[in-house]
């Protein structure tokens, strides 16, 4: 399974600074970065392998959020997903 997720940001380098310093917090809930994407100045993607969905859907209710405060994201948009 995959997660694709589109974060809403005030400022790219703070978003980047933030994402980054996040990533063993997403490890330890089951989330592997496999890509990250800049769409413009506002909005970033990020695609990763999910190896625990309980873990990854707690994260995103919880944990993230500490992490979004700090990168200044306004809004996510989060999907999970199989290959078809």
């Amino acid at each position: 399974m995959q997660l694709i997720i589109r974060y809403t940001h005030q400022d790219t380098a703070n978003f980047r600074t933030a994402f980054d310093a996040d990533a063993e917090d997403r490890g330890r809930n089951g989330l592997s970065l496999l890509q990250l994407w800049r769409e413009d100045d506002g909005h970033s993607w990020a695609l990763f392998q999910v190896g625990d969905v309980k873990a990854a859907r707690e994260y995103l209710s919880g944990a993230a959020k500490v992490f979004e405060s700090q990168a200044g994201i306004t809004a996510t948009d989060a999907h999970f997903l199989e290959t078809a």
